[in-house]
């Protein structure tokens, strides 16, 4: 079955890095695009990053852009969030998740990602 696990969260000073993975199982990674969510207490779900299934096409929440790069390994299956220049108002649990499209691009829309990881905590806080 299709399984995303998220790793490398937790509690990082405001100016500092982070890098977070999610490995990927259960179906053809290379043909889907993925992306990053995230969710601050008392706000919806929006979505960070995502990219193509042919790694070339990203976009960006405009929060982020500029500080946040995300990239994908599909000999790995992995994808991967590098988090810069962090603020406290990066604080939430972030998720990753699959489009629910084969051979689609990134979009920004909860709606159009059908599995999602467990979440993992990045706090931002001196």
């Amino acid at each position: 079955q299709v399984q995303l696990v998220e790793s490398g969260g937790g509690l990082v000073q405001p100016g500092g890095s982070l890098r977070l993975s999610c490995a990927a199982s259960g179906f053809p990674f290379s043909n889907y695009a993925m992306g990053w969510f995230r969710r601050a207490p008392g706000k919806e779900r929006e979505c960070v990053a995502s990219i193509a299934w042919t790694g070339i096409t990203e976009y960006y929440g405009e929060s982020v852009k500029g500080r946040f790069t995300m990239f994908r390994d599909n000999a790995k299956s992995t994808i991967t969030l590098q988090m810069n220049s962090l603020k406290t108002e990066d604080t939430a649990v972030y998720y990753c998740a699959r489009n629910n499209r084969e051979f689609g691009g990134p979009t920004a829309k909860v709606d159009d990602y059908d599995y999602w990881g467990q979440g993992t905590q990045v706090t931002v806080s001196s």
